[in-house]
């Protein structure tokens, strides 16, 4: 490496052939591109355009390699196709130079040197002027240094992944650092063999994963990948594609174009045919292209061509690697790229540099050393500097020295700093960063300061700093190095091209190094052909809410079907996977496209089902009521002493009691009347059915004892009465306790009888022990109707077992029916069925038996006396 003496920052005199302190040895950094011929169709017309009669050929200039027209008049070499690009590269990496030459706390009493080198586009030169750098200035031979008397510390340059492979494999070899400032070259970065390379770009996967989000935000799933055929390209679709296939996204088809340089012009009409046979047939509306400014020209040939010929635009959303500025690819020929109008690209996240601006408007062809400037500026400005060796346009007016690059169009020249500009300044102020750190160091190891321009510094004492560089350059911006690799992000950019061929250029969105992503998709300009909506790009139509996707078998996964939903469960969003469930308290509605909140449900005392039962209950038990209080003020009547006065009285006050007790069935349940309800209920009701049984038992003994001889007289007593209905009754209070304290009912939900309810209940506990009460009640009704039915046809005025065998009979066939319509039934319709069978069994059995007597007590007073129930008056 080589630390100028000299205090001024500039360039030396003899800059073209000298070796370097800071070489490019990457065309892209250089003054001239290669801008290639047109071939078959595209050739009359650029021709015609540049108002050449014989026609295009290729020629070397002694910068490099251009497009060139014979001047039928002058007879002279005119250059027609210049990328503008390119030259800021140049000017930003000199601006760098000279602020840091000027700052004198960062590299005091140190002047960097510099020189550019052009390769040419051709690998040969590339390794000629590697070797050139490093060993000699006028031969190419390995360790072989006469007359060096520099030595290089950096190489900044290597465009494409190609060109910096070529030059590692000869710098990694003297450990002399390598910059790479293409956005596109991290896949090189922590190859065990290119120790030396230092990336200043973002990493690899970043870009990556902003074009996956990218995608994703606006569900394109269906996309066209066109990139270069070669390392480059084949790197980025290994990389980018399985991430594609992670978020489920296709590629519809995959193009490889060859790479444009001199070695591989692309004068193949099927290759043309192929790209514009592609996107004129293919359903995908978002191609993602991937390559340098070369290998992708045939694609702006393509539909420059199409422009030109069919004047229509093929409508596309494009998603531009960083590295491509498709503006720059014909700025000054007229060609339109209306076709590119709402792409969108990715861009080295940069922050602006005021001053930059400021170094460029005095920027002068005649005032500078440099012979590329003048080159530069003939072409930009169509003009002639006088007493320069290389003539732009041998007729055109001389140069005034008024032009102002300012006053070029973006297309051809920008102002700020683009992407890559950045990254070389950037790189620039990592090497002086790493030669300051450097003199930090040896500054605590002497007293003498001074000594520092005099110390041998060599390339390799670089790496331990630059792998982890941070420091803030010229404009205070952080930069930060990770393993040799920029820590930082990408913008995302919308290009809005004009018939005019200006182009806006703005920022809609943004992915960090941390992979955050954000996008103002109100922002965006699309191409005219989407017609201001959202472009969609997919294999099929989206799948509804409410639906699922179903793969189909042979297919890529972005061809689906859509399915509906299983009757229980959703889907929420549009594509789903599948389908998932309502939690238990909700179900699917309609749609099928949410789950809303169930109904609580339970047999209400307000509602109107609810009220019907209550008011029949109610009224019935009033009818009770007036039974009783008929049969109290008619005691001593004969009708009323006929059927053993107290056991009627049991009975009535339990069917009053029956009436009331199918209340508990009513309202939200709770603990104590899931406890209560169908235990009270089976009590009072064995007690009811024992005092009918009582009662028919106690009638066939009566009949018995009027037999004369028979001893059933002691029998007729009330104390057997009420020993039948106390023991039948203890035994179903056996039962309710045994129930009670084995396995209680309890209060409990069930949300899944009833689709959209949420049905509180009383759980049993048990359904055997249910059942068992509900068995007793049965047999105890069986044994009075069979009782009943054998003595309905004795010799008694007021006998009762007629009546009590009808009433039996309506007791059955009601819970008969019972059991299967409960065990049918669901929700609180459960509670309603038992509610209706308590209901009409017990009035069953108040009509059969107490109707008939208070028929006689009130209607049929002349019944109601001794002579008739003796039988020796007839009614």
């Amino acid at each position: 490496m080589y630390l100028k003496p000299e205090q001024s920052w500039g360039v030396e005199d003899d800059w073209t052939f000298h070796p370097i302190f800071l070489a490019t040895a990457d065309a892209e950094a250089e003054v001239l591109d290669l801008c290639l011929s047109f071939r078959y169709f595209l050739w009359e017309q650029l021709s015609k355009r540049a108002g050449c009669s014989e026609g295009l050929r290729d020629t070397q200039s002694g910068m490099g390699l251009a497009l060139a027209v014979t001047d039928p008049w002058l007879d002279d070499v005119t250059h027609l196709c210049i990328v503008f690009k390119n030259f800021q590269h140049a000017l930003a990496f000199m601006f760098a130079i000279r602020d840091i030459s000027e700052d004198s706390k960062l590299l005091p009493n140190v002047t960097l040197g510099f020189h550019l080198y052009d390769n040419q586009f051709d690998s040969m030169i590339i390794y000629k002027d590697t070797l050139d750098v490093l060993f000699t200035q006028q031969s190419t031979l390995p360790n072989y240094q006469c007359n060096m008397k520099k030595e290089v510390l950096s190489v900044l340059g290597g465009l494409t992944v190609e060109n910096s492979i070529q030059m590692s494999t000869i710098l990694s070899i003297y450990q002399v650092p390598q910059i790479a400032y293409s956005a596109y070259q991290t896949r090189m970065s922590g190859k065990a063999h290119l120790p030396s390379f230092y990336q200043m770009a973002p990493k690899e996967i970043t870009l990556h994963m902003g074009i996956v989000q990218l995608l994703l935000h606006f569900q394109w799933t269906w996309i066209g990948l066109i990139v270069s055929d070669d390392n480059d390209g084949e790197s980025f679709v290994e990389m980018l594609t399985p991430r594609l296939a992670q978020s489920d996204i296709c590629v519809a088809f995959l193009e490889r174009s060859l790479a444009m340089n001199q070695h591989a012009l692309l004068d193949d009409r099927k290759t043309y045919s192929k790209i514009y046979f592609l996107l004129r047939t293919t359903d995908a509306n978002v191609i993602v292209v991937s390559g340098d400014a070369h290998s992708l020209e045939t694609l702006v040939m393509v539909l420059d061509a199409n422009e030109f010929h069919i004047k229509a635009q093929i409508g596309k959303v494009w998603i531009i690697p960083p590295q491509w500025d498709f503006t720059n690819t014909f700025n000054q020929d007229g060609f339109s790229t209306q076709t590119l109008h709402g792409a969108l690209s990715f861009s080295v996240h940069t922050y602006s540099v005021p001053t930059f601006r400021d170094f460029l408007q005095t920027l002068r062809p005649d005032k500078s050393p440099m012979q590329f400037f003048s080159v530069f500026w003939q072409a930009a400005f169509y003009c002639r500097v006088l007493n320069e060796s290389f003539q732009f346009c041998s007729y055109c007016q001389i140069c005034r020295g008024d032009e102002k690059l300012g006053r070029l169009p973006t297309s051809r020249f920008e102002m700020d700093m683009t992407g890559e500009s950045y990254n070389i300044y950037n790189a620039v102020y990592a090497v002086a960063h790493t030669l300051h750190a450097i003199q930090l160091s040896r500054q605590r190891r002497t007293l003498d300061r001074d000594k520092f321009v005099n110390m041998n510094v060599h390339p390799w004492q670089f790496h331990s700093i630059l792998k982890s560089a941070h420091f803030n350059n010229g404009v205070g911006h952080e930069v930060l190095f990770e393993n040799g690799e920029l820590s930082s992000g990408y913008d995302i950019i919308n290009w809005v091209t004009f018939p005019n061929q200006s182009v806006l250029k703005s920022q809609v969105g943004e992915i960090s190094s941390n992979q955050e992503f954000f996008i103002h998709a109100d922002k965006i300009v699309w191409n005219s052909k989407f017609k201001k909506i959202l472009p969609s790009s997919r294999c099929v139509k989206p799948c509804h809410l409410g639906h699922s996707k179903t793969v189909k078998e042979g297919k890529p996964v972005c061809c689906y079907d859509c399915s509906q939903c299983p009757g229980d469960m959703i889907s929420d969003q549009m594509d789903a996977d599948h389908c998932v469930k309502c939690p238990e308290d909700r179900y699917p509605n309609k749609n099928q496209s949410q789950c809303i909140p169930k109904t609580i449900n339970f047999l209400k005392y307000a509602e109107p089902l609810g009220i019907a039962l209550i008011f029949f209950a109610v009224f019935f038990a009033v009818v009770t009521v007036l039974v009783i209080q008929t049969f109290l003020k008619n005691w001593n009547t004969p009708v009323v002493k006929a059927n053993n006065r107290n056991i009627t009285c049991i009975l009535l006050s339990s069917i009053l009691l029956c009436y009331f007790s199918s209340l508990l069935f009513f309202g939200k349940p709770g603990k104590v009347s899931c406890l209560l309800r169908q235990t009270a209920f089976s009590i009072i009701f064995s007690v009811a059915i024992s005092s009918v049984l009582a009662k028919t038992i106690i009638v066939i003994l009566a009949f018995l004892a009027t037999e004369p001889g028979n001893k059933m007289r002691k029998w007729l007593g009330q104390k057997v009465a009420n020993s039948i209905v106390l023991s039948c009754s203890l035994i179903q209070v056996c039962i309710c306790l045994a129930w009670l304290l084995t396995t209680p009912p309890f209060p409990d939900v069930d949300m899944l009888s009833q689709v959209g309810n949420i049905i509180l209940k009383c759980n049993e506990g048990s359904l055997s022990m249910f059942y068992s009460v509900l068995g007793y009640m049965g047999f105890l009704a069986i044994v009075s109707f069979t009782v009943a039915f054998l003595a309905r046809k004795l010799p008694d005025t007021f006998n009762e077992a007629k009546f009590i065998t009808f009433s039996m009979l309506v007791f059955c066939s009601v819970w008969i029916s019972f059991v299967p319509t409960y065990l049918s039934t669901m929700g609180k319709n459960v509670v309603v069925v038992e509610v209706f069978a308590i209901l009409v069994s017990n009035t069953g059995l108040l009509s059969c038996i107490f109707l008939p007597k208070c028929y006689i007590i009130l209607l049929r007073s002349n019944l109601n006396t001794k002579e008739i129930l003796r039988g020796k008056t007839m009614p």
